[in-house]
């Protein structure tokens, strides 16, 4: 297998929302550009002595920059089919290949993430279309001896405790995180429902958003207070018709939709709201531990330096998606306003340590199904010979 297919970088996207209501009242700039790759955070005020850090232009570039601030800007704007295309087709075909594969957005709270995962009925997200793709590619990728079975899951981590979302009891107790020594941490007791169409899907999201943690703050009228990941399991089943043998491949498809960073000064919150922002920054200040950590090994310094992935219930879950076997993509969102100077400069430092994250990602196949591949490769390349021969001989 070439070494560059099953050792890759995490994919890293910036998303720009267009402004809010809030910020068009306090009649806050933009400070945000795009140029093709590159993004540059501008100064947030002209009265920033010359010495000060922030009184200089930051330039990041990533795989993928996406001007979503105004639709009026035709040939910038990248609309939710741009953002589909370029992040959410590559993993299908890594999933069709038999690899891991998982998408995350990080952003503060109120920059667009649950916006970009989920979208909205006109103008679905990436986690629908994704979905819906997934089916019209299994009627275009089905053959004789082929078959292919989807199963779902969806679950929450509200305040450091695992909840099912999909629960058919609907009760709302948190499941035990437990670890296996092939397939890694996995949730004890999470319900796999199966599906035949994307309907059944959009069904099982829906009811699973309603069950979902959301609550009012200054920065968000729909805040997420909790992180979603909603995971797909296909299995493609291929028989071999001379013999009866059969083989499968397995590939696990997590799509996660963080909790907003936030601080709790501008959120106003209080009390429950409070706890609900300190676990919540918790375990993100916990991935961007695990990302350094990650991304450090993956420049080839500090091999040896530990990752804290148990330190909260997101790290341990995401643990093969970061630095394990998957095909990771990250879309960090933010806000185009002065006024979120701060929280944007954190959000695309953080985007930028993730492009160094190396992962290891291996096709999940039984020996069977290795065999069977194999095998058909090489009947495929000695009837590809035969057929040259052919045409030498006439």
């Amino acid at each position: 297998m070439d070494d560059n297919l099953s050792n890759s970088n995490v994919k890293v996207a910036v998303r720009l929302r267009p402004m809010n209501r809030r910020e068009k009242d306090l009649k806050t700039k933009c400070v945000v550009e795009m140029n093709g790759n590159q993004t540059v955070l501008n100064p947030a005020s002209q009265n920033l002595s010359k010495g000060d850090p922030r009184n200089q232009p930051k330039v990041f570039a990533y795989d993928y920059c996406f001007w979503s601030m105004d639709e009026a800007d035709t040939d910038k704007f990248a609309g939710q089919e741009v953002v589909f295309q370029c992040l959410g087709e590559s993993l299908l075909d890594n999933a069709f290949l038999g690899y891991n594969a998982c998408i995350f957005a990080y952003g503060q709270t109120g920059s667009g993430k649950s916006y970009t995962m989920m979208g909205s009925s006109e103008q679905p997200g990436l986690i629908p279309r994704l979905c819906s793709s997934l089916f019209d590619r299994i009627l275009q990728e089905q053959r004789e001896g082929e078959s292919f079975t989807v199963e779902v899951s969806f679950m929450e981590i509200y305040n450091e405790k695992v909840r099912d979302l999909l629960d058919p009891k609907g009760s709302r107790q948190a499941l035990r995180v437990r670890e296996h020594k092939v397939f890694g941490p996995y949730v004890d007791g999470l319900s796999r429902l199966a599906v035949a169409c994307y309907k059944d899907i959009e069904c099982l999201m829906s009811e699973g958003n309603k069950s979902r943690t959301v609550a009012a703050t200054n920065m968000n009228e729909e805040s997420s207070r909790s992180h979603a990941v909603f995971n797909i399991i296909l299995t493609h089943t291929v028989t071999d018709l001379g013999s009866g043998t059969s083989g499968e491949k397995v590939s696990k498809l997590s799509l996660v939709d963080l909790a907003g960073s936030e601080r709790a000064a501008k959120t106003g919150a209080t009390g429950e709201r409070m706890k609900e922002g300190n676990n919540i920054n918790k375990s993100l200040s916990t991935l961007g531990l695990v990302i350094s950590a990650l991304a450090d090994q993956g420049a080839g310094k500090n091999k040896t330096k530990f990752v804290p992935y148990r330190d909260s219930v997101l790290t341990w879950l995401l643990k093969d998606s970061l630095g394990g076997n998957s095909r990771t993509a990250m879309v960090a969102t933010v806000s185009p306003a002065a006024d979120n100077y701060d929280e944007t400069l954190s959000t695309l430092r953080y985007a930028d340590r993730a492009k160094s994250i190396v992962n290891h990602a291996v096709v999940n196949e039984d020996p069977n199904a290795r065999i069977i591949r194999e095998l058909r490769e090489e009947v495929e390349k000695l009837r590809d010979q035969l057929t040259e021969a052919e045409v030498l001989d006439g």
